[in-house]
């Protein structure tokens, strides 16, 4: 991830460099618009642009990936809670059965784990 960054970085500031040594000034024209400007400005613009759209095309995955990242942060934290019991579970059933009452309070969480 943090090679992608410099990869990034390094790459924009390529495109700074390029757009800044390039001030001819120049037209562009889309369909019915047209834009006069230096090359850098129109260069600085469509970087930008892209960046714009390239982080609204990742926005839903971050966004997926935050709500599954929860999700399973909440399953983590009730098999966590799970296995707990299921410890106490055998340390009570190598030491002696336990009683209802005992199984009952495992269940509830009342138990703590015995000291090791």
């Amino acid at each position: 991830m943090i090679i992608l960054f410099i990869l990034g970085l390094l790459l924009g500031s390529v495109a700074v460099i390029f757009s800044l040594q390039n001030t001819a000034v120049i037209v562009v024209s889309f369909f019915s618009w047209t834009l006069t400007g230096s090359l850098a400005l129109i260069l600085l613009m469509a970087i930008g642009s892209g960046i714009i759209v390239t982080l609204l095309l990742l926005l839903p995955e971050f966004i997926t990936n935050y709500f599954r990242y929860k999700a399973l942060k909440k399953e983590n934290t009730k098999l966590e809670e799970e296995l707990r019991k299921q410890k106490q579970l055998t340390v009570f059933a190598h030491q002696t059965a336990p009683t209802m009452d005992q199984l009952e309070k495992i269940e509830h969480g009342a138990i703590e784990e015995p000291p090791i």
